[in-house]
Order: structure tokens, then C-alpha cells, then sequence
């Protein structure tokens, strides 16, 4: 199976919008809690930003291993998490864009053989590794769609 259009664009772009969201806020504003006990926008984005990592791990295991299981992932549990959330929001984001690009580079030329090997979810099992992509899109998008939510309160204050 080929990887889906809808897979391949999304994994090339869809982390883009995070630019537009962020849009006119200051750094200081990115960084400020809004809701008691979550994350700020920025601690979000590094959340992003440090499982892309992590993602890009697993899929090498997935291809390297038969069926490889994973422990569930905890941000605050990862000491890259801790650390880049002491790093500038623009180091974040050149990060974030540049391994997402080699990502999706990588990722959009797997053969057809490398999109059913699977691994297994702590949560849902096992996925093939398309259903791997979807997982860490959707993730992300949620994420997404949450710091949307958070700017967009800011931008009322």
C-alpha cells in the first residue's frame, strides 16, 4: 500500500499553521500559563517538538525490529523535555521545522513493504506504520488545535 495523499500532505505540512496561530503573541505571552496546572503555548510546542524526536526513534525501530513494543510516553518523565523547555521559542521552532522536514522527506519515499511493518502501542496495540503516522498526526493536530485555543484567549486579554 502506497502511503495516502492525505498522509503525506499532512506530514509535510500541517505543523506549518503553528506560525499562524502563534502570530503577534510576544514571547512572554507563549510562555505564560493560562490554565492552573497545564501547559503553557510554548511547553506545548516544545511537547511537539521533543516526541517528533521520539517518534522518528520508534519508526526506526519499527523498521529495524520485528513488531518492537513501546513504553508509553511522558513528557514530563523526559529529561529532553525538561531541557528544551529552558531553550528560546525560536530554537524550539527551527528545530521542530527542520527535523520535520527531513521527516517528511524520509518518511513520504518509504516503500509500500515499510508502511505495514508494525510496532506495538502501549494504548492501542498493534499498528502497522501508517497507522503509526496517523496516530502521531493526530496527536499532534489535537495539540495543535489546543494551542489555538490558548492563543486565542490571550488574544482576548
Amino acid at each position: 500500500m502506497e502511503m495516502p495523499s492525505s498522509l503525506s500532505t499532512r506530514l509535510q505540512y500541517q505543523h506549518k499553521v503553528l506560525v499562524d496561530i502563534i502570530d503577534g503573541l510576544s514571547d512572554e505571552q507563549i510562555r505564560r500559563p493560562i490554565i492552573a496546572g497545564k501547559w503553557s503555548i510554548f511547553e506545548t510546542i516544545v511537547h511537539l517538538q521533543t516526541y517528533q524526536h521520539i517518534f522518528v526513534a520508534r519508526v526506526k525501530q519499527i523498521l529495524e525490529n520485528s513488531n518492537p513494543s513501546f513504553s508509553g510516553y511522558t513528557a514530563e518523565a523526559d529529561p529532553e523535555f525538561l531541557d528544551n523547555c529552558g531553550k528560546s521559542t525560536r530554537e524550539i521552532m527551527q528545530d521542530m521545522i527542520t527535523i520535520r522536514k527531513q521527516m517528511a522527506a524520509e518518511m513520504t519515499a518509504f516503500p509500500p513493504t515499510d508502511l505495514v511493518k508494525t510496532g506495538i502501542h502501549p494504548s492501542f496495540g498493534q499498528m502497522t506504520l501508517l497507522q503509526w503516522l496517523n496516530f502521531f498526526l493526530l496527536h499532534e493536530a489535537h495539540h495543535l488545535f489546543t494551542i489555538f485555543k490558548l492563543a486565542a484567549e490571550l488574544k482576548k486579554m
